[in-house]
């Protein structure tokens, strides 16, 4: 299956030249108060952990973290001359904004599509990735695509765009709805739900064991940003600058490869 995509970053605006300045003695882009980060010298980074494989638990990296998103921060971070820390949120408190107005972090990156509902509450990033929902099943059921959901169980993510999907779509279906993907595995792999409608790349890691497959795919025009609070234009010139660069540097296919090469 190919799931390459071609991704286009649009141009970033022109960062003050107090965030340019890198190579001089007298700019720093880790003062406090330019990028209004909750601390110094820090790129504190929210993520719904486990949500491989854009983000997993690793005990072996520095982070204590792992996955896609994970890396494409950890360069940015690494661009912007900050530290990287990661911490674990649920979901809803991410796309809702109440992790970054609480100052947990200064940044979430958990696999979060673009939209306008939660661009009232958060500034984004440009994408960095473009992405398909999924209609996962067991081998062997009787679903063959989501006209077959009437009176089965079907679960999905509080508060994604693929929980809205199977709202509009799967008709006649009992949603059931978890706060994380490894709840929904769990649920489907103790036969407490018939199907899971999600991200493909997600639903894609429960297809690598055997025991399940991918019915269908959806197109919806998806694309991933990093959010930021609101009003917070600094950080998102700067890590909009960090995205091109890695980009047109080519570690931005790089990092793509690694997790979705078709090998």
């Amino acid at each position: 299956m190919n799931m390459r995509t071609v991704l286009a970053f649009s141009s970033a605006t022109a960062l003050t030249l107090a965030l340019t300045a890198c190579g001089t003695d007298d700019a720093d882009p880790a003062v406090a108060g330019d990028l209004g980060l909750v601390s110094d010298g820090t790129l504190t980074v929210c993520s719904d952990v486990p949500y491989p494989p854009f983000e997993d638990f690793d005990d072996s990296t520095e982070s204590g973290y792992t996955g896609f998103d994970i890396d494409i921060v950890s360069a940015v971070a690494e661009g912007l001359e900050l530290e990287l820390e990661v911490k674990d949120s649920s979901f809803d408190a991410l796309q809702s904004g109440l992790a970054l107005n609480a100052d947990q972090c200064d940044l979430v990156a958990s696999a979060m599509t673009i939209n306008e509902d939660r661009k009232q509450n958060l500034d984004f990033s440009d994408g960095y990735y473009d992405s398909k929902q999924s209609l996962l099943v067991a081998e062997g059921s009787d679903i063959a695509s989501i006209d077959d959901l009437d009176g089965k169980k079907v679960g999905v993510q509080q508060g994604t765009t693929g929980k809205a999907y199977a709202e509009e779509n799967a008709t006649g279906a009992e949603l059931i709805t978890f706060p994380s993907d490894a709840e929904m595995y769990q649920a489907m792999q103790a036969a407490q739900v018939d199907a899971l409608l999600q991200d493909l790349p997600v639903n894609l890691e429960h297809t690598r064991d055997g025991g399940y497959t991918i019915v269908e795919e959806y197109e919806t025009d998806e694309q991933y940003g990093f959010a930021v609070k609101k009003g917070n234009t600094a950080l998102v010139e700067a890590v909009n600058e960090q995205l091109t660069a890695l980009r047109d540097g080519g570690e931005y296919d790089t990092l793509y490869d690694t997790y979705f090469s078709e090998d």
